[in-house]
């Protein structure tokens, strides 16, 4: 079982290399962000946001809003630094950014979002089952949730099975992931490839 104390231990340790080290396929990160729904006018929900790393491309697809959670407070201090009211690209279009450091399964929002991407992180979560659930409960009326990662499941499980072990469930099968969301969502996209992995759902 994942204990999230050592999570937040895990990344908080990795977040200032984290963006020397970040690996991006701009046709990947393209593909997974179209699947998800996200567009302008869109009320974004950034689970384990990390550095931020998805932020210049919500900014650019001219959402309205982008709430940004992460367990890992070095990892939230981080992404604030970079990306402030001052942000040229942001404060462009007009985007509003959010940052909260706490655990997205006991957070309340206060609102509900229109696409919730979890990105390059879901098998830290020690209950997928009980996350997709609580997800769920966060969407508006056909609103999207997506769960992706910007490489194969095989890499995936095999980068995890070094120093992430011990804060990794592995990356479960595209098929077994939309198996949990169908019952909750309807599910709209699977894929996994030499390139990518997401599993895509709809409210109801």
């Amino acid at each position: 079982m994942i204990d999230t104390n050592e999570v937040i231990d895990f990344f908080d340790r990795l977040a200032p290399g984290w963006d020397a080290n970040m690996i991006r396929n701009e046709e990947v990160i393209n593909c997974i962000l179209d699947n998800a729904g996200v567009k302008a006018e869109k009320d974004i929900l950034d689970v384990a946001c990390g550095t931020g790393v998805l932020i210049p491309d919500y900014c650019r697809r001219k959402v309205k809003s982008i709430t940004a959670i992460d367990i890992s407070p070095k990892m939230v201090e981080i992404a604030k630094s970079k990306f402030t009211a001052s942000s040229v690209l942001c404060e462009k279009e007009n985007t509003v950014i959010s940052f909260i450091c706490g655990d997205v399964e006991n957070y309340d929002f206060g609102c509900l979002f229109d696409c919730i991407v979890i990105y390059n992180a879901f098998p830290h979560f020690p209950d997928p089952v009980r996350l997709i659930d609580g997800l769920t409960q966060k969407l508006k009326p056909e609103g999207i949730l997506t769960v992706a990662h910007g490489m194969s499941r095989e890499k995936i499980n095999a980068h995890h099975q070094g120093s992430a072990l011990h804060v990794s469930n592995g990356l479960m099968s595209a098929e077994e992931l939309a198996g949990i969301m169908a019952e909750r969502l309807t599910v709209t996209k699977i894929i996994s490839d030499e390139n990518m992995y997401q599993v895509v759902g709809m409210g109801r």
